[in-house]
Parts: structure tokens; C-alpha cells; sequence
């Protein structure tokens, strides 16, 4: 894309990119480990996802996976249906983005939706969709269980 833009402004918001760039990139996979399982549901949570579609995650970094039902849920968009499955350690750093496969254990959990940065700096939300929203306990998850995001 050759698209000039004024200095500052957030390519996504002013809608100079118009899709995800990184549906057809090439990108190595992110892994980590879970470290907390949670068993919690949560309805208007009024997660705020961000317009971009991707995020940097650093090896070392703990963030939080939520699930949610809802379609609509992608960048740009507000998520209330919430089901908190719990925090990762990430071994492996690289970029997420929307649409990437989440997988713990051997379960396929979703494709990310977003990310919410309402918890920021302490960690990042990365909301994955799913059919029903679950939490952690629900989806049998264990401390320890490998977490591998990819393409």
C-alpha cells in the first residue's frame, strides 16, 4: 500500500487500511503456557477492542484470554459477553492478530476477535471467539497446559 498519511494519525482509525494485513502474511507461531484458569462469566463487561488488528506480545509477557459468543465481535467493535478462561505466560513472542487459531492443550478454543487494553500496562485482553462464551473451567484447562496461537 502507498497510501500517504498525515504524522500521528492511527492508520486503522482513519481508515487508510481497510483489512487485516496480516490475513496473508507470513508469521511465526506464539506459544506459552497457562498460569491461571478461571471459572468467571461476565455479562455488559464492555470490553472496547482496539481498531488495529494486531498486537505484539513480548516471551515473558502474561496476558489474559477471554471468550465471547458474540458475532460482532472484531476490531473497533465493544464486546459485553464475556467468559474469562484465564492468564498466559508467552515462551514465544512474535504478533497476533485477528483471526489467528487459539489452541490449548489439544482444544481448539477460537480465532481471535481483538484486543481490549483496558488493564494496561499491567496485561492485555485478547478475546477469542467462540460458539459459547466459557470460561477456563469449562473448557477443562489445567495450569501448565501449552498455548499455541498461529495462522
Amino acid at each position: 500500500m502507498n497510501a500517504k498519511m498525515p504524522k500521528g494519525v492511527d492508520p486503522y482509525q482513519a481508515g487508510i487500511i481497510k483489512e487485516n494485513p496480516y490475513a496473508r502474511a507470513k508469521k511465526r507461531t506464539v506459544k506459552g503456557k497457562i498460569v491461571v484458569v478461571h471459572d468467571l462469566k461476565l455479562d455488559n463487561r464492555g470490553y472496547k477492542l482496539i481498531p488495529s488488528p494486531s498486537r505484539v506480545i513480548l516471551s515473558g509477557e502474561i496476558n489474559e484470554l477471554i471468550s465471547t459468543d458474540e458475532e460482532k465481535a472484531k476490531p473497533g467493535e465493544e464486546v459485553d459477553s464475556a467468559g474469562i478462561i484465564g492468564f498466559a505466560e508467552f515462551t514465544v513472542g512474535g504478533v497476533l492478530a485477528a483471526g489467528d487459531t487459539v489452541t490449548i492443550g489439544k482444544k481448539e478454543i477460537g480465532p481471535i476477535a481483538g484486543f481490549d487494553e483496558s488493564h494496561a500496562p499491567n496485561h492485555l485482553n485478547i478475546i477469542i471467539k467462540t460458539s459459547d462464551k466459557v470460561s477456563g473451567s469449562d473448557l477443562k484447562i489445567e495450569l501448565e497446559d501449552d498455548l499455541i496461537i498461529s495462522r
